[in-house]
């Protein structure tokens, strides 16, 4: 079977963007565990940042994804950049579960409206 040009670029997207949650899924479960080492977590990022590095890079147009994907290449940068031991993850848990927390918002921000916007954007001039 053959695939058009539109169906392979979809079906790209959909894997880039199934990693870029991974990858958020897995930095908040390590870091909201107590007992986390360093080297495990910086493993585990690296493994997926290379996944992600791995795949064809598309345009992303939600300011979510555009947030997260700048988010976790940042953390890559900054992670490699100086040594991360134990007492380094200390300092940053806390920080960056406040940073993944505030992206998840992001993401689910309009199911967050309020039960009597919803009627206003029903009735808005098409009655």
């Amino acid at each position: 079977m053959k695939y058009s040009p539109k169906q392979i670029e979809k079906y790209r997207r959909q894997k880039y963007i199934a990693q870029l949650e991974k990858i958020g899924k897995n930095l908040f479960r390590f870091l909201r565990n107590p007992e986390t080492r360093a080297e495990e977590l910086l493993n585990r990022f690296d493994e997926l940042m290379k996944k992600l590095d791995e795949m064809e890079t598309i345009r992303l147009d939600t300011e979510y994804l555009r947030e997260s994907e700048a988010h976790y290449r940042r953390l890559q940068e900054e992670w490699h950049g100086a040594r991360f031991d134990a007492h380094r993850l200390e300092e940053v848990r806390e920080a960056e579960m406040s940073n993944l927390n505030r992206l998840q918002k992001m993401k689910n921000r309009s199911s967050y409206r309020k039960e009597k916007h919803r009627k206003h954007a029903q009735r808005d001039g098409w009655e």
